[in-house]
């Protein structure tokens, strides 16, 4: 046939191969995935162990998916107003969330809480978790947590916080239930301000994180009891679990992860996943976190979402049990 093609035509022939038509439409979007900088929202102010960790993931990131990912902070409300922001974005995978465990706990304080936890956005992947310390002071005359517990039921005794909802309040609320004693929860503006109180014994006890304490056990002006989470610690190994030290159920770690807008696309999902799985397993991932006595935590977004769905309704319970509330 000696049809004069027209322009028209031959540009339509050479789309068609440039682009297969039989290409199911998920290959074609995954491959079109990152066309622009993506955007990395972090609740927390600049400085802050999340914002540290958001900055490392986002540098590697922008490295692996050729281009680059931008950290933004937007911060406030204990992080829900980045959380709540994030939360109305399109779900194109170009805005994502970089969060710690007070994503879950920050919504249940208010009376009406300003997303849900376990359904407004889709979990992406888990990138770190560290547990904390149960400290207590060189005054307290207990020399493991048994005697804390038994010595906190017979006198009266305090905890200090950086503040109303904070993981070092709750988790000495967790402590108050599981151990069955009282003691005095003292907020304060800050954990910085609640160790200078507590050097000076004007509190008892602390659920603190490594950074903030371990140099003042160390140091020897504080003394550790335990561990929070499931297995002792590299860092102080001879320290045991609450577990191992004597009271059942006690778990608390802290966590950072990524999450983004419901509704993201599957074939993006797993390329972020897959490449914060990489990013994880490298040596300078597992540095990092080993300075707030952390470890990579690499695994699925189903992973990530049971975490989620699992610790949700036991910190509500605690929350609503002990009568909590930020409003």
């Amino acid at each position: 046939m000696n049809k004069l093609h027209t322009r028209r035509e031959i540009l339509a022939v050479g789309a068609s191969l440039a682009v297969p038509g039989w290409l199911p439409v998920a290959a074609r979007a995954q491959g079109a995935w990152p066309q622009k900088p993506v955007r990395l929202i972090v609740p927390f102010g600049p400085g802050a162990s999340t914002d540290t960790v958001a900055r490392f993931v986002a540098a590697k990131l922008s490295g692996r998916l050729g281009q680059q990912v931008i950290v933004e902070n937007k911060v406030g409300a204990g992080g829900i107003i980045g959380t709540t922001y994030v939360a109305g974005q399109p779900a194109d995978g170009y805005t994502l969330l970089f969060q710690s465990s007070p994503y879950m706990t920050a919504p249940l304080l208010k009376t009406v809480p300003p997303y849900d936890p376990t359904h407004d956005l889709q979990p992406v992947g888990m990138v770190g978790s560290a547990p904390f310390m149960i400290v207590i002071g060189n005054d307290v005359a207990a020399k493991n947590l048994r005697e804390f517990i038994e010595l906190a039921r017979t006198k009266p005794m305090s905890y200090g916080s950086a503040g109303v909802g904070t993981i070092n309040h709750l988790g000495g609320e967790l402590f108050n239930d599981l151990a069955k004693v009282k003691l005095l929860h003292v907020p304060y503006t800050g954990l910085g301000a609640a160790i200078t109180d507590f050097l000076g014994g004007r509190t008892q006890m602390l659920v603190a994180s490594f950074p903030a304490a371990l140099p003042h056990v160390r140091g020897g002006r504080m003394r550790a009891l335990a561990v929070t989470g499931g297995q002792r610690s590299p860092l102080v190994p001879e320290l045991p679990t609450m577990e191992e030290a004597g009271l059942p159920g006690y778990h608390v770690d802290s966590w950072w992860g990524m999450l983004a807008p419901r509704g993201l696309p599957a074939p993006i999902l797993k390329r972020i996943n897959d490449e914060l799985n990489v990013i994880l397993a490298t040596p300078d991932a597992r540095e990092l976190l080993a300075r707030d006595g952390a470890k990579p935590t690499p695994g699925s977004p189903g992973d990530f979402a049971l975490t989620i769905g699992t610790e949700v309704p036991r910190w509500r319970k605690l929350i609503q049990d002990a009568h909590i509330a930020s409003d």
